[in-house]
C-alpha cells in the first residue's frame, strides 16, 4: 500500500524525491492510517481543485484495502 501511494504521488509532483509515506499501527477500530508527505510547493498538486485528486487517491487506497480485507485512511501532510 505504501508503494502504491508513493508511486501515485510521485507522478503528480514536481519534486518526487520529497514524497514519503508512513503508516501508523492499526488502531482500536482496525484502521491503518497512512500519512502522505510531499513538499510544501507540491501540496496543491496532490490535493487538486476542491480536493478531487486527494479524494481519488483515497478511493484507490480503499479499493485496494477491500481486496486485502483491511481498513485504511489516507492523510495528506
Amino acid at each position: 500500500m505504501e508503494n502504491l501511494l508513493k508511486v501515485i504521488a510521485q507522478g503528480l509532483v514536481e519534486d518526487p524525491d520529497a514524497v514519503n509515506v508512513t503508516a501508523d499501527e492499526e488502531n482500536e477500530e482496525g484502521i491503518i492510517v497512512y500519512h502522505l508527505h510531499v513538499a510544501q510547493d507540491d501540496m496543491g498538486r496532490v490535493i487538486g481543485k476542491q480536493g478531487r485528486i486527494a479524494k481519488a487517491i483515497r478511493t484507490i487506497a480503499r479499493s485496494v484495502a477491500i481486496r486485502k480485507n483491511i481498513k485504511v485512511m489516507v492523510e495528506i501532510d
